[in-house]
């Protein structure tokens, strides 16, 4: 006597639409996405065209005599830091002459 085994086929039902996506359905996606993020960066340009606007308006002085002012203090503030560099410079070629003079002197003594 022969024993056939009897396979049970499994039926998948499901009651849920299929999650997979048309070729159309993801190029609608795609075209969503770029359309968001060029709209984005055309926001952020014209946001930043705004603070460009309000800040030309609040730097541009009312009368010759805030220019003269305004040109005055920025002048102050200009030689100010050229002058705190200028210091900074000297500081540092003064350290690297006394490094060198220091190699110079290691080496003199060794010979």
């Amino acid at each position: 006597m022969l024993r056939t085994s009897l396979t049970r086929q499994a039926r998948l039902f499901s009651t849920s639409p299929a999650v997979r996506k048309s070729v159309v359905d993801s190029a609608k996606d795609a075209a969503k996405t770029v359309d968001r993020t060029i709209s984005n960066a055309a926001v952020k340009g014209i946001e930043t065209g705004e603070k460009a606007a309000g800040a030309v308006k609040s730097a541009i002085p009312g009368s010759t005599g805030e220019a003269k002012g305004k040109a005055s203090e920025l002048s102050g503030e200009a030689s100010g830091k050229a002058s705190e560099v200028t210091g900074e410079a000297k500081g540092k070629a003064n350290e690297l002459t006394g490094k060198a003079k220091g190699k110079a002197e290691e080496v003199k003594s060794k010979f």
